[in-house]
């Protein structure tokens, strides 16, 4: 087995992120590894006949992915040590797709998510994205269920 030199982060911003971002920077210090954040907003074929925003779509896809940088910027200054070894990217599209592609396209080592992020109609219409990465990426994935941690009940 060889040494795990990078570990990519998928991340959505929320307080289960959080947790999963404790945890990949338990990992990097074991391993002496350099982290890759990764947010991907979801791609808006995905939505088709849902809504019709009020601008044009790239206008608006352009304002997401701006939106995001800002937002990854503040969530990782506010969680990760500037010692730490670490890089991001904001992405657009079907978000497992954009992860593992990603994974691959970076050489990394390992990828830490958690088990839990859509929620509701969004899970029934896109699937679990954490499956999807465990049965398609090349590299290990760990998988943190962020309601099972530090002794929490699952929600």
């Amino acid at each position: 087995m060889d040494s795990i030199k990078k570990i990519l982060v998928p991340v959505d911003f929320s307080d289960n992120s959080v947790k999963i971002v404790e945890w990949a920077l338990f990992f990097r210090e074991k391993c002496g590894a350099s982290l890759l954040f990764v947010f991907v907003v979801q791609s808006f074929e995905d939505y088709s006949g849902f809504f019709v925003p009020h601008m044009p779509v790239a206008t608006f896809e352009k304002e997401l992915l701006e939106n995001a940088e800002s937002k990854m910027r503040e969530f990782l200054a506010e969680l990760v040590p500037a010692a730490v070894p670490h890089s991001w990217k904001v992405l657009s599209g079907d978000v497992a797709e954009e992860i593992v592609d990603c994974a691959e396209a970076e050489g990394v080592d390992m990828i830490v998510m958690g088990t839990h992020g859509y929620k509701g109609l969004e899970k029934i219409l896109f699937g679990s994205v954490a499956e999807k990465v465990v049965k398609t990426a090349r590299c290990p994935v760990l998988t943190v269920n962020p309601y099972r941690i530090d002794g929490e009940e699952a929600a």
